[in-house]
């Protein structure tokens, strides 16, 4: 990931957090003249380790199996918050249109999950999102019959990538005058959805 200086993430442990906390991102896979890629949930397991674990699952038909049993390169892109900034809102003048983000990429290989671990990478990645939704009690897979529980397990199939590599990005305007960010800012703040918030809280963090 092309990444000056002023916007990288150097902190792994924060990097590693964002990437947990957000629990969604795009898994890459690439081998030989092969490139294939799937949008999956996750759980990152012993991110405070020199190799925390990601762990996810794919059906059973996905293409990316055979390519991770066969020892594929794997890159998890994570995006975090992004949203547009006009160069009218900027104090200066000669400005031009830009894309504020935050994102988080992972590198390593994988390995098929044997049929408890996969269980159990299900139940953590279930209990890890129904967390967000108290006080609502959360849903197990206990909930379900014994039959219908295994004849699901048995349609997807379990991958644990060793992290190798993280690298963080946070383009908030770092290279932008003081004055040129506030205005940044402001216009965010006027657009009033979620993301620019967010992006807008961001950028006032590191005045």
């Amino acid at each position: 990931m092309y990444t000056p200086p002023f916007y990288a993430i150097a902190d792994r442990s924060e990097c590693l957090a964002l990437a947990g906390e957000r629990g969604f991102g795009v898994v890459c896979a690439a081998l030989g003249d092969m490139l294939d890629a799937v949008h999956v949930p996750f759980v990152l397991d012993r991110a405070d380790t020199p190799a925390p674990r990601l762990r996810f699952h794919l059906a059973r038909g996905n293409g990316l199996l055979p390519m991770i049993a066969d020892g594929a390169r794997l890159l998890v892109i994570v995006s975090g918050p992004d949203a547009y900034v006009s160069p009218d809102w900027y104090a200066s003048d000669d400005q031009v249109p830009t894309w504020n983000y935050v994102t988080v990429h992972l590198g390593g290989k994988g390995r098929i999950l044997d049929a408890d671990e996969l269980r159990a990478q299900v139940d953590a990645l279930s209990a890890h999102h129904e967390a967000r939704l108290a006080p609502k009690r959360p849903w197990t897979s206990a909930k379900m019959t014994p039959k219908r529980l295994d004849a699901m397990l048995k349609a997807i199939t379990g991958v644990e990538m060793t992290v190798g590599t993280i690298e963080g990005k946070h383009k908030l305007a770092q290279n932008k005058a003081l004055a040129d960010r506030r205005g940044a800012v402001a216009g965010l703040r006027d657009r009033g959805d979620a993301a620019s918030r967010e992006i807008a809280d961001l950028m006032t963090a590191l005045d």
